[in-house]
């Protein structure tokens, strides 16, 4: 017998596209990332039990739907630590035009490890904007392009779905020494235009005002990252989902948690709809039963921008 399935709203944003190129003719960017994120308040992460106490919620709502739930072995270590900081001009001009400039770095036993990440970003809930914004930079070295659908809760009440689509692209620090800067620009030793030069599409903001690009809110973000389980939406579809806080460095300030899951895949049709239903239920369902958790109308990276109380115009 055949039953009329009815898409969820995660499939039928994926099924939205508008495939053209970029100035150089190279055909845009798809979604390859579907990112679902809960934004949690921070005065319930006192201790590490927390990251249990959350786990527990997520095990109850993959039962109550029917998804896969295990932990991950890294659920019993403590939790990872990566020092993350934003940069802009004084008055944001890159966040107040849906752009975003991080650099990461891990930390192992008290020292950074690896390759200091930057990362660019241009974010929209507007499909053909997010798609045709080109992020490529211009460095020597390798870069990864991530786009994501990511999908979060309403601001205004649970149990239901808004989306932003991020357009992302990621390189070590070593593939690019002309990026060297950025990490001196926490000093202030940058300008907007200096930063347009390795992220052309920068080029495009007109700035009023100061242009020199420096550390936003004078914050160094802690970031405690744990891996609490993997979610398997069958279909061949898993996930591993976890749990991060951010807080200040200095002050150990906790301003933000959140709870997220990635799928990757090789482009929107290369995902079962089944899958994607079933993970649109299995969000939903975790909404109800950590509703207490959630703070509905931030992000992480706006709740950096407000930490000193002069909100951004954020299109977030």
């Amino acid at each position: 017998m055949h039953h009329n399935h009815v898409d969820g709203q995660i499939a039928t944003w994926l099924g939205e596209r508008q495939a053209s190129t970029y100035a150089d003719g190279r055909r845009c960017d798809e979604i390859g990332y579907l990112q679902c994120k809960l934004i949690l308040k921070p005065d319930r992460f006192t201790s590490a039990r927390v990251f249990k106490e959350f786990a527990a919620l997520v095990q109850r709502a993959a039962e109550t739907t029917g998804v896969g739930f295990q932990h991950t072995p890294k659920f019993m270590q403590r939790p990872e630590v990566r020092e993350v900081l934003f940069l802009d001009t004084g008055g944001y001009h890159l966040y107040n035009n849906a752009f975003i400039v991080r650099r990461r770095i891990a930390y192992e036993d008290g020292f950074a490890i690896g390759d200091p990440e930057i990362v660019f970003k241009y974010r929209s809930d507007d499909m053909a904007k997010a798609q045709a914004l080109d992020v490529r930079p211009k460095i020597d070295g390798k870069y990864k392009i991530k786009f994501k659908l990511e999908v979060m809760p309403l601001k205004e009440k649970i149990g239901g779905l808004r989306r932003l689509l991020s357009h992302n692209v990621e390189f070590g620090l070593s593939q690019a020494p002309e990026a060297a800067r950025i990490v001196m620009s926490s000093l202030g030793h940058m300008s907007l235009p200096e930063l347009a030069k390795i992220f052309p599409a920068l080029s495009s903001i007109s700035c009023d005002g100061p242009d020199d690009v420096s550390l936003v809110n004078q914050t160094i973000v802690e970031e405690l990252l744990q891996d609490i389980c993997t979610l398997d939406f069958g279909h061949r579809t898993a996930a591993t989902a976890n749990l991060g806080l951010w807080r200040s460095r200095g002050d150990h300030h906790a301003f933000v948690g959140e709870f997220a899951f990635q799928l990757r895949f090789a482009g929107p049709d290369d995902i079962s709809h089944k899958a994607l239903n079933h993970c649109e239920r299995f969000f939903l369902e975790l909404q109800q039963v950590a509703g207490d958790w959630l703070a509905l109308t931030t992000t992480k990276t706006g709740a950096v921008y407000r930490l000193k109380g002069n909100p951004p115009q954020a299109h977030e």
